[in-house]
């Protein structure tokens, strides 16, 4: 098969389309032929050497991809040759076929066409397993996602609304911040214009941070009684000091999380999870997948260097 490969970390131009083994699924593993995957910033960072796949996974980028099952490994149950499906990855979307754990493979959302359905499992997987099943939002709480108009942003504003939540964004355009109360969110914050702490005296009751050190000190300041606080990216460095005098004060936590590397079994509680909760809301309406633009998979260079650039809204998807 064909899969997008990194034989050097560097710039987009290090994305390489070449031949390369086909995967052969394992004991409880379907293969799937791949339709589409979508672009995550892991996969950006993998290509530029900082974020390698966990022991056992593909080599290549893509944490998430939607096709149609091609080969049921032995032990599986529930899934058979034919099923349009799409799946949580450990590595390997960019590529023409990809084996993966049943456990992590979930059926086309009804109402939702086989290409969109690539760029929804990581997002979505994420967004519930920290803002739902670690930080435990509930109705009638304030929730601050930073990263508004991302992937992981519009999917959060969406289904923290959806749940009866207060929702409140950051981001750095007057444009992404309109697409965000479009989709409900009720506090715009520009972070170029505006300090967020100082926008929300009442404080919020969980933070969804993708920038990590840089805003630490705020967002516990920010935080509200009993907050919590769940950072999910680096992008603003890994070092911060920590004030926990004022942790103990508002009985606040921070938790630091991240998906890729989880064991399948917890993986599979969180698809499980989502299958339940989540996908209802896809097929009824009440969270819509936000698509800034497709692109062919020989493109995935073109694709990293949009989501450089900051300029999208929502998800990037790479097709076959």
């Amino acid at each position: 098969m064909r899969a997008i490969t990194i034989p050097e970390a560097g710039g987009p131009e290090a994305l390489v389309w070449a031949e390369v083994p086909d995967p052969v699924p394992g004991p409880g593993e379907v293969l799937i032929d791949i339709a589409a995957c979508g672009v995550n910033r892991a996969d950006v960072l993998q290509r530029q050497g900082f974020y390698d796949p966990p022991p056992g996974a593909p080599p290549y980028p893509g944490l998430e991809c939607s096709g149609t099952v091609a080969v049921v490994g032995p032990g599986v149950t529930g899934w058979r040759a034919g099923d349009e499906v799409c799946a949580l990855l450990a590595g390997g979307g960019y590529a023409e076929r990809v084996a993966v754990p049943a456990g992590q493979v979930l059926p086309v959302p009804a109402g939702v066409d086989l290409v969109t359905a690539g760029a929804l499992p990581e997002v979505i997987c994420t967004v519930w397993s920290n803002v739902f099943m670690t930080a435990g939002l509930r109705a009638g709480e304030t929730l601050l996602a930073h990263g508004g108009g991302s992937g992981i942003g519009t999917v959060a504003v969406q289904l923290g609304k959806a749940v009866g939540a207060r929702v409140a964004v950051t981001a750095g355009s007057a444009a992404k911040l309109a697409r965000c109360r479009e989709l409900g969110a009720d506090i715009l914050i520009n972070y170029r214009e505006q300090d967020f702490a100082a926008e929300l005296p009442g404080g919020a009751d969980v933070i969804l941070d993708i920038v990590g050190a840089r805003y630490l000190e705020r967002n516990v300041r920010t935080l509200a009684a009993g907050g919590r606080l769940v950072v999910i990216g680096l992008q603003g460095g890994v070092k911060a000091e920590l004030n926990l005098g004022a942790l103990l004060a508002k009985r606040a936590s921070v938790t630091a999380t991240s998906l890729r590397a989880r064991p399948p079994a917890e993986k599979a509680a969180i698809v499980a999870e989502v299958r339940e909760h989540v996908w209802p809301m896809l097929a009824d309406g009440r969270l819509r997948p936000v698509v800034d633009r497709v692109l062919p998979l020989s493109e995935a260079g073109e694709a990293h260097r949009v989501m450089e650039a900051g300029d999208h809204v929502g998800k990037i998807i790479l097709t076959r």
